[in-house]
């Protein structure tokens, strides 16, 4: 990600919505999450620590939603993390993003901004 990306001004996905994946993408398991980072919410699923509760606030974000943020384990994240898009970032319209950003009353993205930050 570069270093002008909205996502790091924002970071309200981090802490808005429940992070789970299945079981397999921890480090122990062969994959790439730290296991230290995830508890267990079902048989064959994990979540993010600070994801199943309220208020949320995933154990990677850092920093403050709105102003300045970053995942501590952007490289080790899960694909729950990796598919969700900034809405316009692929040239589609993301509600859950907009959703995440309006719980703390930050504008939704809009498709020019992304543009400007692809060129």
């Amino acid at each position: 990600m570069s270093d002008n990306h909205p996502c790091l001004s924002c970071g309200a996905c981090c802490a808005n919505f429940r992070v789970s994946f299945y079981w397999g993408e921890c480090q122990s398991s062969g994959g790439t999450v730290p296991d230290h980072l995830v508890e267990q919410i079902g048989p064959y699923h994990v979540a993010m620590l600070g994801t199943t509760t309220k208020p949320v606030r995933c154990i990677g974000l850092q920093g403050e939603v709105g102003c300045g943020t970053r995942c501590s384990v952007y490289e080790q994240r899960s694909s729950t993390c990796r598919e969700f898009t900034a809405s316009w970032e692929d040239g589609q319209h993301n509600p859950h993003c907009d959703a995440a950003r309006a719980a703390y009353g930050l504008p939704p993205l809009t498709a020019e901004q992304m543009v400007a930050f692809v060129a």
